[in-house]
């Protein structure tokens, strides 16, 4: 019997997994009841198994033969602060908070492959270390689930993520060697000025011409500092300043994001924010303020795993289109564990335009086609055993 034939006897149990934890979405950090089900169900499958971590994360180990490889399979947990739109069954019973992104359907599939390994554990040649992560959703879950330990016991040789991929039909997979998903950095800028009388305008160092010009400005970064052929995204999302119509204020705030695929790319357009930024406040007399911050790296995938993982999807569904080329300025914080671990971050297509399951992520709308779910199960199952059987080195 074939992973995709053991995934199809269970399919109704992986919707009905899934459907579960949509109708039960848990903001990053409160995945509590979510938590339990992922630990209970690995325990139930005999799995050596450590609650949380990062105060929701659960870490499960299964091991195969000894003084062999350690695969390491991340799949996140949390929803998002989004009011559901839906009208299934299913739909969120906890209002204003959504499973929008398909982490709902990421932890079924995880148990899901975990069943399927489980039943092989003799024969496995290497040991899969399980992990579900809370927050995902820019709240630094990986960064904790790092700092609290674990890639140790053990250190992972390898490791893989998967995402259902709403703006691709099921049946398409998208498996692209290199950078395939953006590095984020957040930035904040707090403008000084001097307020005054909106009708006494020459009293005042107005920050809101100031920041009008900066945010103006910044976007020639794109246009005039990078190469042509190279992609970043600067964006300017939040602007705050001022209480009345009839007063400049004191004081111009400004955030948003830098989205790049390269360090050095990174670095430049970072250098040339900081020097706009500053540059052109002091042209109008006030103080700048600027704060940078990383919440991921690129999503850089190991060219040896992509093709094994290709080659799985090949096995498993015979009719899948897989896409070498996919990149999206989105981040994933998967990316700390990839930054340290080689790995691979496999997209699966799972819209179906004519079942009006097609809105994109993050949408109150969003909901997936969940024939795609045996299929996603198999090949992670597939995949995990290929690379544990085959060694491989990455390059």
């Amino acid at each position: 019997m074939t992973f995709l034939d053991e995934a199809f006897k269970i399919k109704e149990e992986i919707i009905a997994l899934r459907r579960d934890i949509h109708s039960h979405p848990e903001l990053g950090f409160e995945e509590k009841r979510t938590s339990k089900i992922v630990a209970d169900r690995l325990e139930s499958l005999g799995l050596t198994v450590t609650r949380g971590i990062a105060e929701t994360g659960v870490v499960g180990i299964l091991e195969g033969k000894k003084d062999t490889p350690v695969l390491l399979l991340r799949f996140d947990m949390d929803a998002l602060p989004i009011l559901e739109e839906n009208d299934v069954d299913y739909a969120s019973q906890n209002p204003g908070v959504m499973h929008a992104c398909g982490h709902d359907s990421h932890v079924a599939i995880g148990l899901s492959v975990a069943k399927l390994l489980a039943a092989k554990r003799e024969t496995l040649q290497g040991t899969v270390k399980f992990v579900f992560q809370p927050a995902e959703e820019g709240g630094g879950g990986a960064e904790r689930m790092l700092d609290e330990g674990v890639l140790e016991n053990p250190k992972p040789d390898y490791s893989m993520g998967v995402h259902v991929w709403n703006d691709k039909p099921v049946g398409w997979y998208g498996l692209t060697k290199g950078p395939v998903m953006a590095g984020a950095e957040i930035f904040s800028v707090k403008l000084e000025g001097k307020g005054a009388h909106a009708a006494s305008p020459h009293q005042g160092v107005d920050p809101v011409v100031a920041a009008a010009q900066i945010i103006t400005a910044l976007q020639t970064i794109l246009s005039r500092n990078v190469p042509p052929l190279e992609s970043v995204v600067v964006s300017v999302c939040q602007v705050d300043s001022g209480t009345a119509f009839n007063i400049i204020p004191q004081q111009a705030n400004f955030s948003g994001t830098i989205r790049t695929f390269k360090p050095e790319v990174f670095e430049r357009v970072k250098q040339r924010f900081t020097s706009i930024v500053n540059d052109v406040a002091r042209a109008f007399d006030c103080q700048a303020d600027i704060s940078i911050k990383r919440i991921t790296y690129p999503v850089v995938n190991d060219p040896t795993l992509v093709d094994l993982m290709a080659n799985a999807v090949h096995a498993v569904d015979a009719d899948a289109v897989i896409d070498f080329s996919l990149q999206t300025m989105g981040s994933e914080d998967f990316s700390f564990m990839m930054h340290e671990i080689p790995g691979c971050f496999v997209m699966i297509g799972s819209a179906n335009p004519e079942m009006g399951l097609n809105y994109g992520h993050h949408h109150p709308k969003f909901d997936i086609d969940e024939a795609c779910l045996p299929y996603a199960v198999a090949i992670l199952a597939s995949g995990a055993v290929d690379i544990l059987s085959k060694h491989p080195k990455s390059k």
